[in-house]
């Protein structure tokens, strides 16, 4: 008996709604405080986006260091200094450094 394929449009869209499924679950767990939980689904999510070659989306960060989902005011702190935003994740203390475009087109 052989194996069943999938084409590669049906594994990406299979891998985009369980890894938007996993962050939703990640960013509850840290609301509730479960950052163990939280770290496992963003692992999770990471694997089934390295297998199907998806990326997590972008409005969805979290921090490269411990795993943990980047919620401003709960578990990261995000200032503005020098045409910059800069995130300081809560759990590690890593410091994420992003360009601050819209300001400096006008």
């Amino acid at each position: 008996m052989s194996k069943r394929h999938l084409s590669q449009k049906t594994v990406s869209e299979i891998g985009r709604t369980r890894i938007s499924r996993l962050m939703d679950l990640s960013e509850e767990a840290v609301r509730s405080g479960r950052h163990d939980r939280a770290r496992r689904y963003v692992e999770i999510a990471r694997r089934i986006g390295m297998k199907t070659r998806l990326n997590i989306p972008k409005d969805r960060p979290y921090c490269k260091a411990c795993l943990i989902p980047l919620l401003p005011g709960v578990s990261c702190t995000v200032r503005l200094s020098d045409h910059k935003v800069v995130t300081t994740c809560g759990m590690c203390g890593t410091v994420r450094r992003r360009p601050y475009l819209r300001e400096q087109r006008k």
